[in-house]
This record gives structure tokens, sequence and C-alpha cells, in this order.
């Protein structure tokens, strides 16, 4: 069996992919990416609870087409809906300090 002792540079492929640190093809890929972690989150939080998209829409006074968007991260929920969401499943939303 061949061993592989390739190394992989991740920030060499990202600069490559997505351009420098700091430049503003680099942020917009960045942005993306939060918005879908996000979103996967708020779908996995859905699902944990038992909900379908319609019951959570239902809960928090929106229909389920808003509910869709936000979970495949194609609109980013305010602030005020993101606790309604939170509070429709269960849970509470916690800011503290980064260690």
């Amino acid at each position: 069996m061949e061993e592989n002792n390739h190394i992989y540079d991740v920030s060499a492929e990202l600069e490559r992919e997505f351009g420098p640190k700091g430049s503003a093809s680099r942020k917009a890929a960045e942005d993306k990416a939060w918005e879908e972690y996000n979103a996967q989150i708020l779908l996995d939080a859905r699902k944990n609870a038992g909900l379908t998209q319609q019951e959570l829409a239902d809960r928090i006074g929106a229909n389920k087409g808003y509910v869709s968007r936000i979970e495949r991260g194609l609109t980013i929920p305010t602030v005020s809906t993101l606790y309604r969401i939170a509070a429709a499943m269960g849970l509470a939303v916690e800011l503290r300090p980064i260690a």
C-alpha cells in the first residue's frame, strides 16, 4: 500500500478559491459560509424540537416559505425573529462573553 505524504495547504486553497484574506471576495465567501452554518443550526434545532416547517411558521406568525428560506440560508432573520424562533422551539438565545 502506497503512503500519501502530501501536505494540503488549506490557506492556499482558500486564497486560490476566494481571494486573499481581507479582500471583498473572501469576506463575501466567509459571510455566506456563516449564513449557511447558522441556517443548518436552525434546521437541526427545528427537527430536534419535532416541529415541521409549517408548525414553526404558525408559532412565529410567519409562513412556511419564510421558514424554508431561513433554513436554506437565503433569508437572514432579524434578531427579534431569531428570538421568536428559539422560543417557539423551547430554546433560549444566550449572549455571553467569549471566554
